[in-house]
């Protein structure tokens, strides 16, 4: 038991000099290459501390071995611009003042549903709450926001052509209704990118390859 605790001691003060060594990125928003080094170090890390017949020095030797790397990923960056791009990525604009780019969605294998749910986690409730969206090379989401949010929470009606039949119950909305109001757009379901509507009958309507439009349509006065 002592030995263990020997060993795991040493290993927990290895990888906490590396991982101070290489940077605040660790420990907040990491690069793609970044957060595979951290998965890599933290499985060699567990390996001798479990494993009594593996040289503890194998582990250490290891944990060394991805910090030279990281360290080297990072000169390229610094010396050779292009490689961040190559490694990391770039920003992905997915919103912009004609509305959703698709393209870039499917891009970074996201949908209109993944879209949103960013959104609400940054504090925005609908679509049109920006005037740019972007998801950023490690994955996190920024915008520009419009100067005056609307106040009401929207909800998805049609995500990539696809109808959401709980949110029309929700709303009160029929069927017919919602078909109605495709006809008055001149759009079929399956050319529909996104819609959704507030609680005030607020619509974000957007057919796939053109600028959204903002609309009214009745909604149940309950929700």
């Amino acid at each position: 038991m002592a030995l263990i605790f020997v060993r795991t001691a040493i290993i927990f003060f290895t990888l906490l000099i590396v991982m101070r060594l290489m940077g605040k990125s660790q420990i907040g928003e990491m690069q793609p290459f970044e957060f595979v080094i951290t998965l890599l170090i933290a499985e060699l890390a567990c390996i001798p501390m479990a494993d009594t017949t593996i040289p503890l020095l194998y582990g250490v030797v290891s944990i060394v071995a991805m910090f030279i790397l990281h360290q080297s990923m990072w000169l390229l960056d610094m010396w050779f611009k292009p490689m961040k791009a190559i490694v990391c990525g770039r920003p992905s604009l997915v919103i912009t003042k004609s509305g959703i780019d698709e393209y870039q969605l499917k891009k970074n294998n996201l949908d209109v549903s993944d879209l949103i749910e960013s959104m609400r986690a940054a504090g925005y409730f609908n679509l049109d709450d920006v005037y740019y969206g972007l998801y950023e090379a490690n994955g996190s989401f920024s915008a520009l926001a419009r100067e005056q949010k609307t106040d009401s929470l929207a909800v998805t009606l049609i995500d990539g052509g696809k109808l959401n039949a709980h949110n029309m119950s929700v709303c009160g909305i029929a069927r017919e209704t919602l078909d109605s109001f495709l006809r008055e757009q001149n759009a079929k379901l399956k050319n529909v990118l996104v819609m959704t509507v507030d609680g005030s009958g607020r619509v974000y309507f957007q057919k796939r390859g053109q600028p959204y439009k903002i609309l009214r349509m009745a909604v149940n006065e309950k929700w």
